[in-house]
């Protein structure tokens, strides 16, 4: 049984989320790599939407995130995510005058918004039978926040990886999940 709580519960359920899309369709493989850039990076919604064909360094195997307040930071690419976007930008991207990575996959092919990243996260929860009290495109950074919260991880180690600019910001992350440590 799913407990509450804004989180999804351990790795299992980000798994079961990611192999919900049916990765024989466009929008299937559309919506794997954006969950994986959410889950395994922990991007916000707004930094998948800000990504530009110019912002992945295929020869780094680094991508650079626009993140909140003008900062620009490199990440590297993991194996899995650099895939999944080369499979998408290949069979997948229709082909149009916009840089930006995520398109709508029908006319007109303009970027997706971000209540496009909040509905594929939505749309993903509901095949993998998941109900958690939040369904936005921030549930993934979150639980990613308290995977590795769980896996032993300091709050410095969580801090840097989701980018957080003060050690309180990533504090809040863990106070949500006071109780799954305390057993």
């Amino acid at each position: 049984h799913h407990r509450g709580g804004g989180a999804l519960g351990g790795l299992e359920h980000v798994e079961r989320l990611l192999r919900s899309c049916d990765r024989h369709t466009a929008s299937g493989q559309r919506d794997y790599a954006i969950l994986l850039l959410l889950a395994r990076l922990g991007l916000r919604g707004g930094e998948v939407l800000a990504l530009t064909l110019d912002d992945l360094d295929w020869e780094r195997g680094e991508m650079l995130v626009r993140g909140k307040g003008q900062r620009h930071e490199r990440l590297p690419l993991p194996k899995d995510v650099g895939t999944a976007l080369v499979h998408y930008l290949r069979e997948v991207r229709p082909a149009c005058a916009t840089r930006t990575v995520f398109v709508r996959l029908h006319a007109p092919q303009h970027g997706l918004r971000l209540s496009g990243v909040c509905c594929v996260v939505r749309r993903a929860l509901q095949r993998a039978g998941l109900n958690p009290d939040f369904k936005g495109a921030h549930l993934l950074r979150h639980s990613l926040a308290t995977n590795m919260l769980r896996r032993g991880a300091s709050l410095g180690e969580i801090g840097h990886l989701l980018r957080h600019r003060q050690m309180t910001t990533t504090q809040i992350y863990a106070k949500v999940d006071i109780e799954a440590l305390r057993g």
